[in-house]
């Protein structure tokens, strides 16, 4: 052919774009218009009470916001990043001059946590991202030479980004490896774990961990057993009670992979470790809250608040509990079971 009749370009092979299944996909990879893509879907599904696949609501953040009073030039510490929601809220209200330190321990999600928050304009003058448990928070003050935070808020309960990817193994409804790690790069597996445990060990984890009623019963059928999936546990937790009616066999499933995400986290003794350096890890007068989801966690922050108020090294606690309102718990039923509680350092 001549340049004058150059041949026809080549035909690109049409690629058909990832169908939406339905509008209530079942499948984590098939709900990709809630991954932030598709803000009408994203409306809805808030809408109907439900929390976005791969996105986290946060809980009490006007109670939070009351607290903690983030006032403009003030060093904060969110020990708990997790999806950056009350960091979101938070940030704002220190500037101008003001700083906030970010702390989570999972890789996965801290990259994009910060990516979030450095897109809604909050630049390293004024928010840092540091990889570290909160329990690591005295080294890092200590590392950048600053005596204290003004504010320090620690969301203590597992991400929604965490429990709705079934690749991280905390789902209790869909199948994945059993994992549970917070940081998948450190320890071992939940399923690893399980299969070293004895059962007289295991029963007393799910009675401190947990409160289970049934650990008797379950100690024995599950310690020293090989489970690979969380489904492949799930029904063998069914399969030990099968006179249970559902409603109630799904609270003892979720109160094993309680038990067994504390236990292969080392939660209590992170958690125990670092209410005992809150108090130096706040100035004079500084303000700590701490949001948790379940008894454990809560008895051991009143306990620590009230005996630092005993003790005088805090000024004021929370005289009562702080729960989400009715109408929190119907737009965002994963905050029913959170608990509010703070404390004022003595001058």
């Amino acid at each position: 052919m001549t340049e004058e009749n150059p041949p026809p370009p080549a035909a690109v092979p049409h690629k058909r774009r990832v169908r939406y299944r339905g509008k209530n996909p079942r499948r984590y990879e098939e709900k990709y218009k809630e991954h932030g893509r598709d803000p009408e879907t994203i409306a809805k599904v808030i809408a109907a009470g439900k929390t976005p696949v791969g996105t986290h609501r946060p809980i009490l953040v006007a109670e939070i916001l009351a607290a903690l009073a983030p006032q403009p030039g003030e060093l904060a510490v969110d020990a708990t990043l997790g999806y950056g929601g009350h960091a979101q809220e938070i940030l704002p209200r220190l500037l101008p001059g003001g700083h906030l330190l970010g702390l989570d321990q999972d890789p996965l999600e801290l990259p994009k946590t910060e990516a979030r928050l450095r897109a809604l304009g909050f630049d390293a003058s004024v928010f840092t991202a540091h990889r570290s448990n909160f329990a690591g928070l005295p080294q890092i003050l200590a590392a950048q030479n600053l005596s204290g935070a003004d504010v320090i808020l620690a969301d203590l309960g597992v991400s929604s980004m965490q429990i709705d990817d079934p690749a991280r193994g905390f789902s209790v409804k869909l199948n994945g490896p059993l994992d549970m790690r917070m940081n998948p790069q450190r320890g071992q597996s939940a399923a690893a774990w399980l299969e070293k445990i004895s059962a007289a060990a295991l029963g007393d984890l799910l009675v401190a961990n947990a409160d289970e009623p049934n650990a008797a019963h379950l100690a024995p059928a599950l310690a020293g057993k090989q489970f690979t999936t969380t489904l492949q546990l799930a029904n063998a937790i069914r399969a030990v009670l099968p006179r249970l009616g559902k409603e109630d066999a799904d609270a003892t499933v979720r109160r094993v992979f309680q038990t067994l995400r504390i236990a292969v986290n080392d939660e209590f003794s992170a958690l125990d470790t670092w209410l005992r350096f809150l108090p130096a890890c706040l100035k004079p007068g500084g303000r700590a809250a701490i949001l948790t989801f379940h008894s454990g966690e809560d008895r051991r922050v009143k306990k620590a608040f009230a005996n630092g108020l005993a003790d005088g090294t805090y000024a004021q606690i929370a005289e009562d509990v702080i729960r989400p309102t009715p109408a929190e718990q119907f737009s965002n039923p994963r905050s029913a079971p959170a608990k509010l509680r703070w404390a004022v350092r003595a001058k």
